[in-house]
Order: C-alpha cells, then sequence, then structure tokens
C-alpha cells in the first residue's frame, strides 16, 4: 500500500508540474501576443511624428523701441547709401515716418504718423494717422502715392496708397543666417515688443535624419 500511494504521489506532483508549466507557457504566449497586437498610442505616434518633422526651434525675443528703433534707421541708412534720398523712422507713441519728399522739381518736408496692427502670419500694417509734406496741401493719398513713387523701400515693404497703409511683411526678409522672424506683439505705449525667430536646425549645422 505504501508503494502504491507514494507511485501516486509522484504522479500527481508531474501532472501539478505538467500543468503548471502548460499555463505559464500560454500567459507568455499571451503576453507576447498582446504587445504585438495592442493599439499604438495615438499621443505616442503624434510625439514621435512631431519629433521627425520637426526641422527647426522658435524663441520668442522681447526688446525696447530705443533698440529696434537704432536697428531700423541703421537698415535704412544702408539702403538709402546709393541714393540722394533721406528719411527715418522713430519709434515712439506710435511709428513716425519723417524726411524729404521730391514735389515739383523741388523736395518739401515729410512727416507721416503711423499705428501699426500687428497680423496673425507675423507681418505688420502700419495705418496712416496723420500726414503732412510742407505747407503743401495735398490729399493723403496722393502723398502715399508719391511715397510709393519716390522713396526707396526694401521689396518686403508695400506703400498701398488707396487704403493709406503700408504693410510690411517681415516675414518676408532675407536673413543671411537663415533665420525666419515675424512679430509676435507690439504695444509701443508700454514699450513692449516681442518677435518671434525660428531657427532651422540646417542652418547650425544639425541634420536630425542622418
Amino acid at each position: 500500500m505504501t508503494a502504491r500511494k507514494e507511485h501516486r504521489k509522484n504522479k500527481n506532483r508531474w501532472k501539478k508540474l505538467f500543468f503548471g508549466l502548460l499555463i505559464l507557457n500560454i500567459a507568455v504566449f499571451l503576453l507576447i501576443a498582446t504587445f504585438i497586437f495592442w493599439p499604438v498610442s495615438e499621443t505616442n505616434v503624434g510625439q514621435n511624428q512631431d519629433r521627425e518633422e520637426q526641422e527647426s526651434s522658435e524663441f520668442i525675443v522681447r526688446t525696447t523701441k530705443q533698440n529696434l528703433n537704432e536697428l531700423v534707421n541703421a537698415y535704412i541708412d544702408q539702403l538709402l547709401s546709393t541714393t540722394n534720398h533721406q528719411y527715418s523712422i522713430s519709434l515712439d507713441e506710435d511709428v513716425h515716418l519723417t524726411g524729404e519728399l521730391p514735389v515739383f522739381s523741388s523736395t518739401v518736408p515729410l512727416s507721416v504718423h503711423f499705428e501699426p496692427f500687428v497680423q496673425e502670419n507675423g507681418d505688420i500694417i502700419l495705418k496712416q494717422k496723420s500726414i503732412s509734406v510742407g505747407l503743401l496741401q495735398l490729399p493723403n493719398q496722393k502723398i502715399m502715392e508719391y511715397m510709393a513713387k519716390y522713396l526707396p523701400m526694401p521689396e518686403w515693404v508695400t506703400v498701398n496708397a488707396k487704403d493709406e497703409e503700408i504693410y510690411v511683411a517681415v516675414t518676408d526678409m532675407e536673413i543671411r543666417s537663415n533665420f525666419e522672424v515675424s512679430v509676435e506683439h507690439i504695444d509701443l505705449e508700454a514699450n513692449n515688443l516681442a518677435f518671434k525667430i525660428k531657427v532651422p536646425y540646417e542652418s547650425l549645422g544639425i541634420n536630425l535624419n542622418e
């Protein structure tokens, strides 16, 4: 009887081991199958795609009216260096353009005040507030036409005489560093000016696709 009991006990033990191993194998198989067929999280896919597609970084740069004023006029001086025209920009409570305008075979002092409006794409529209050319009595639209015709301006600046405004396509500026610039915010009264600068990785010698 003792031998039979021992044999039966060993047989039950092997059965338990067999079924235990079988259950373990099934569990491992199900776990592997779960990892293979489980749908990928959309959030992770989006993040990976953004990382792969991202080719630049953006920075917000804040400055003052004085700093921007010096930069703008330095650019204008270089633009006018090979011409006989002179004008400058002053940033105070508004944007003030002063200079000389050729009218009737002579030149007369020009003074125009603009209100800047930042566009959604980062460009600026300068809406004319007041305008004068010496003591001459000319319609505002006509003066703007003279400005468009005689005052040298960058290609990305357009004078719209009919609407009495100037469109400054900041986003079309060509910068040697290949950076992209757009206007984020302008509040002249609060002296709060912010620009967005987009830095392509390629311009820094960084290639994420390698």
